[in-house]
């Protein structure tokens, strides 16, 4: 899992460069995204030590929940500029949009940390059954 937070980290970081070229460097906002990049590489680097794994993986899913609570509201708007309504800031709206989607995924660690399932899917329609990740909950219980 530590390559995949530095995946996306990388990801995320071009967004926010890509966005921030984008706008003309108008916005600083744009590299919002970028900052995120930046701690989800920093987390997947510390993850590489087995003795910081638990602690580092739980960081970089706190920064994915942030990520996708802070760019969510961006789906509503690029859905509206697709609809051929005008909104405030379209370069954000995009920015947001492709952030909400890299940020969501599903993981289920065990005790000593090691993940027992792992779920990142960029369509944010295609998720896992609630059946798999009770399985995989129940599968770590026991």
């Amino acid at each position: 899992m530590a390559n995949a937070s530095i995946a996306f980290g990388t990801a995320l970081i071009l967004l926010g460069a890509g966005g921030l070229f984008a706008t003309g460097a108008e916005h600083p906002t744009e590299l919002l995204p970028a900052a995120a990049g930046v701690l989800l590489i920093v987390f997947g680097l510390l993850a590489r030590n087995p003795k910081l794994r638990m602690h580092a993986m739980h960081g970089a899913a706190l920064i994915g929940l942030l990520g996708l609570a802070g760019s969510v509201s961006g789906i509503v708007q690029f859905i509206k500029m697709v609809g051929g309504e005008t909104v405030l800031r379209p370069a954000a709206a995009v920015s947001r949009s492709i952030m909400a989607v890299l940020c969501p995924g599903t993981f289920v660690l065990d005790r000593a940390c090691v993940v027992r399932l792992a779920q990142v899917e960029p369509d944010y329609m295609k998720r896992l059954e609630p059946a798999v990740i009770l399985d995989a909950l129940l599968a770590v219980r026991s």
